[in-house]
């Protein structure tokens, strides 16, 4: 139903985020214009309807929102809504500048971040693309105890967890189920409360007779977990020298990945600049880790230069689409708390129709807080 009292506000979309999300703005009166091809849009374009006058704009971590963009709707663009948790593309320093608040879409894609994590993790860890290429490519001759490879079992191994907000969390409490241990890094202070849950539902676990044997979970320094762990999961923001205390910018380099063990695993679902993947190539065809599995990366689309592109590393190396969040429910459900269609479009709303007492520091969905303070 169309909302009367609302303002006919003009919104251009740079992706389809699914025509269920575009039917609330549009009911509500909005007028919405959505770019059409799978492809981002040229930069000229989204400048191009910015200068329009457009009250809103939804984004993804493809468009790069800079000053050139946010100077454009200096005035007239109210507000960024960014359908991703990430928003490494928007320049937060110039939409301060410009009083133009953005939006993320935290929390709703927690859990199908995190099982996922724990999937490619085993995916990894087993060995199974180049099992099934075996048998794609008609090359699965006959069995053998362990040729031509083996996995490496996950249950009873050490995972290091870096990074334990929401994500790590998560993918902690699902990882339980394999009775593994855990060692955590976090540059902020530990959350007993969380860990000592964990370590109970271990506990029990092991009482039950679930769990062959006892196992732990503890907060330790960030080298302490790359020598002590099996697997190494990231969880943590991009943060560039000079942002923050800890910056993660190429925190996996050719001096970290020494410290772990040559048959430990390293997966990344965080950031994909975390991670130096020149160093990482290096180190896997130096045999300094066995293997990993990244879902992110420096530049995406992964170049076609790319050195974790070489054949080489095909059987131990796992590339995916940054797709963590690809999910049904997670991508597209209206309802801001399960989708993240529901969380961008609220996003939009609540500062268009002025929610929250009309001040974009008290919106829930809002970033840059400190801009309207």
């Amino acid at each position: 139903m169309t909302n009367s009292h609302t303002r006919r506000f003009r919104i251009f979309a740079t992706c389809d985020i699914g025509e269920g999300a575009f039917k609330i703005l549009r009911d509500r009166g909005y007028k919405v214009e959505v770019y059409p091809d799978p492809e981002p849009p040229p930069k000229s374009l989204i400048i191009e309807r910015v200068r329009s006058g457009i009250d809103g704009l939804i984004t993804t971590l493809r468009d790069r929102i800079d000053a050139e963009v946010l100077e454009a709707g200096r005035g007239t663009l109210k507000v960024v809504s960014q359908y991703a948790v990430g928003f490494d593309n928007i320049t937060r320093g110039d939409a301060n500048r410009c009083k133009i608040p953005f939006t993320n879409t935290a929390d709703v894609l927690t859990e199908a971040t995190a099982e996922f994590t724990l999937f490619i993790l085993g995916n990894a860890a087993r060995k199974l693309y180049p099992s099934e290429r075996l048998v794609r490519n008609q090359r699965w001759g006959t069995w053998h105890p362990y040729l031509p490879f083996l996995g490496d079992e996950v249950t009873g191994k050490t995972v290091g967890v870096i990074g334990t907000g929401r994500i790590g969390h998560a993918f902690i409490k699902k990882a339980v189920g394999l009775d593994v241990d855990f060692l955590c890094f976090d540059t902020e202070a530990p959350q007993p409360d969380f860990a000592r849950k964990i370590q109970d539902t271990m506990d029990v676990r092991f009482r039950n007779g679930f769990s062959a044997d006892s196992r732990s979970i503890r907060s330790v320094s960030f080298e302490e977990v790359l020598r002590g762990s099996d697997f190494v999961s990231i969880h943590v923001p991009l943060i560039r020298a000079g942002e923050g205390k800890f910056p993660t910018y190429h925190l996996f380099n050719a001096a970290t990945l020494r410290l772990m063990k040559p048959t430990a695993f390293l997966v990344n679902t965080s950031r994909g600049p975390v991670v130096d993947e020149t160093d990482l190539a290096a180190a896997l065809h130096a045999g300094v880790i066995a293997g990993a599995a990244l879902d992110v990366f420096e530049k995406e689309p992964l170049p076609a230069d790319s050195p974790l592109r070489d054949p080489k590393l095909e059987n131990r190396l796992r590339l995916f689409s940054h797709f963590a969040s690809a999910a049904r429910v997670t991508r597209l459900s209206t309802d801001p708390n399960q989708g993240m269609a529901g969380r961008c479009i609220q996003g939009l709303i609540d500062v268009l129709e002025g929610n929250h007492g009309g001040n974009p520091a008290n919106m829930p969905y809002v970033v840059n807080k400190e801009a309207f303070r």
